[in-house]
């Protein structure tokens, strides 16, 4: 394969995995917002799985196209769904299970890549050509993308949902100046994702709290996979 067409083939096997984890995502959050009472995201129509309405230009496409060419870990964001929390009927509660769900849908997603993956490797042909080989490396991508997306966004840092749910727990005299450094959450993440790992190791952040259980979720979704595939 030719340094091209390795690059258009990471390309096909990283962006549409990666956008349908983010899709999901952000339709999970706006979802389970309706359902406690938040209709902003519905009449905004973000609850749509068209990943037009959800795309950050920077995010979404020209990041993520950055990565997969340089052979870096694929990364990225869609558009936020609006919530409105004080629109929730228990603000509190209700928006801590609206972030967790995001992170949940893609441990569900996962956990459905990984069952794909077996029935693919169940059906495996003798000889596999371009196309298996591309629906191969879309799965083990989307199950990746999601285990990362899922943990990663749990971190209690702002932007990322983990600090939507650690706020929920906070007393409110702390939670809300903690709730106001969403404003900086480009910064912080690129602080988390570039500043702080080139300064040490130690304070790599995704490498000591996310790759972790990544690789643990990783090794659970692989023995799904490989126990309906009957490879042993």
């Amino acid at each position: 394969m030719g340094e091209w067409s390795k690059i258009a083939f990471d390309i096909a096997t990283w962006i549409i995995p990666l956008t349908t984890a983010i899709v999901f995502h952000e339709v999970a959050h706006g979802l389970t917002a309706r359902h406690f009472g938040d209709m902003t995201a519905a009449r905004a129509g973000r609850l749509s799985l068209n990943p037009l309405r959800h795309v950050d230009p920077f995010g979404t496409v020209i990041l993520p196209l950055m990565l997969a060419i340089s052979g870096a870990p694929v990364f990225g964001w869609a558009k936020g769904v609006p919530v409105v929390a004080r629109r929730l009927r228990n603000l509190r509660w209700h928006m801590v299970l609206v972030a967790l769900a995001g992170p949940a849908s893609n441990i569900l997603l996962a956990l459905i890549g990984a069952v794909l993956a077996g029935l693919l490797l169940l059906l495996r042909p003798v000889e596999g050509g371009l196309v298996w080989a591309l629906m191969v490396a879309n799965l083990q991508n989307f199950v990746l993308i999601n285990l990362f997306l899922a943990v990663f966004n749990i971190l209690p840092l702002p932007p990322f949902d983990g600090s939507k749910v650690l706020g929920g727990f906070l007393p409110p005299a702390l939670a809300k100046p903690y709730q106001r450094l969403d404003r900086y959450g480009l910064f912080i993440m690129l602080g988390v994702l570039v500043v702080l790992p080139s300064l040490s190791p130690s304070l790599d952040i995704v490498g000591l709290l996310v790759e972790p259980p990544v690789r643990a979720l990783l090794e659970l979704t692989a023995h799904i996979a490989t126990a309906i595939g009957g490879v042993r």
